[in-house]
This record gives C-alpha cells, structure tokens and sequence, in this order.
C-alpha cells in the first residue's frame, strides 16, 4: 500500500526525498474512546517500496480527551525515518508495511 497522490507532504533526510501524510479524518476509535493517536504514513517520494506506519504517542486533535495538542513536525517525522532505518524498515524494497510505534519515553519499538 502506498500513500495517495493527494494530501501528502514531502521532506527530504540524508538526502533522500520521502512522502508523509497524516490522515485528516479522525477514526472512530481516535475520537470516542479517549485512546486516538496519531498515525503517519511515510514512503519514498520515487518508485516507493515498503511504507512505514508510525503509530505516534501524539493524541489525536479530535479525541475527546484531548487537553494539549502537540503536532507532529517535520523535524520529528524525519528522526522517527531514520529511527525506523535503524530498525530494519527499507524503503525502497517491496514488501508489507514496516510498523513502529512510539511509546510515552519517545522510544521506536516495531510492532
């Protein structure tokens, strides 16, 4: 699965061009139970391969136990790319998606 040609953001690391995107409309689950994070999607910008699926420890805007929003910057989507390279994810090899999560000390663990 690949991110769509729509919505996305491009950020650059090490020299290498990717696409980002957190999808905009909030689940069911992100918004009614008091447990929604955000999710970001990363792929090369060029020939993609692998996804990675970053389950963050951002609480999601529209969930109703929100107190403070904290966004996700590019500037932390690209330490969290190069994170997941460091765990194994190869972006630019077809395969199923690479899934991380964040936990609350900011620490990368595969799912």
């Amino acid at each position: 699965m690949t991110i769509p040609k729509k919505g996305f953001r491009l950020i650059t690391v090490n020299g290498v061009k990717y696409r980002w995107l957190i999808r905009k409309k909030a689940t069911y689950s992100q918004v009614d139970y008091g447990i929604g994070f955000l999710h970001v999607a990363v792929d090369l910008n060029e020939n993609p391969g692998t996804t990675l699926v970053i389950f963050s420890n951002h609480k999601h805007p529209n969930d109703f136990a929100t107190e403070k929003i904290i966004p996700i910057t590019p500037v932390i989507v690209s330490t969290w790319i190069l994170e997941a390279i460091n765990l194994g994810w190869q972006p630019n090899t077809k395969g199923s998606q690479f899934l991380v999560n964040i936990d609350e000390n900011n620490t990368m663990i595969t799912v």
